[in-house]
């Protein structure tokens, strides 16, 4: 698939890092390579799809505390002191 001229150990010499560090971001490119080139505007709609979703779960989270803070402060007497 590519031509490799260099050993990772050669190429990490030469660069300064480490073989291990090389080899990694060679498997990471290589993993990458399929999706590279795809429309990313799915990849976005989706990743904002998520996000939205998980505001919303937090939204909801929000109002239930909320609605328990305010049913217990009404429970022990505690009246509600505006600066």
């Amino acid at each position: 698939m590519f031509k490799e001229e260099k050993s990772l150990s050669q190429l990490a010499s030469e660069y300064g890092l480490c073989p291990s560090v090389l080899s990694r971001w060679r498997t990471a490119a290589i993993d990458g390579l399929p999706t590279l080139f795809l429309d990313d505007n799915q990849g976005r709609a989706a990743e904002r799809a998520a996000h939205e979703r998980q505001l919303q779960e937090l939204y909801a989270e929000i109002g239930r505390l909320t609605t328990q803070l305010g049913w217990l402060k009404r429970k022990a007497g505690i009246e509600h002191v505006s600066s």
